[in-house]
């Protein structure tokens, strides 16, 4: 399946139990494995903040989750300079680690295939 990301295996994964059970052990060893957790951020904190449609996916987000974003990526920074992650209470735990940004992400894709199919409509004289 493709999204407005990219193709995407995770819909038929979520769909079979079987996968599920196999893959969920990896899928969380990997995370853990990229260590940004650690430095306290969610998955959505590094999304690549210059591409258009997160700008305006960042716009959109509420004054908190605005905010507690900053706070991540701040928090984050100071733990780069002094070359050690978070102490371990501070660490982003795997049900705190939900994609706060991507519902904006497709939904501004959404919008931008929509406006692309109106810009081109091609209107036809009878």
């Amino acid at each position: 399946m493709f999204g407005p990301l990219g193709p995407s295996l995770a819909p038929q994964i979520r769909a079979s139990r079987s996968l599920t059970k196999w893959l969920k052990p990896f899928a969380t060893w990997y995370a853990n494995l990229a260590g940004y957790r650690q430095l306290g951020f969610k998955y959505d904190d590094l999304l690549v903040e210059e591409r258009p449609d997160v700008q305006r996916a960042l716009s959109r987000l509420t004054p908190q989750q605005g905010y507690d974003r900053i706070f991540r990526i701040k928090r984050a920074s100071q733990a780069s300079v002094v070359h050690k992650p978070l102490p371990k209470d501070q660490w982003i735990k795997p049900e705190e680690d939900i994609r706060y940004l991507k519902p904006h992400v497709v939904e501004v894709a959404k919008e931008d295939s929509e406006r692309q199919a109106w810009d081109h409509i091609v209107v036809a004289k009878k």
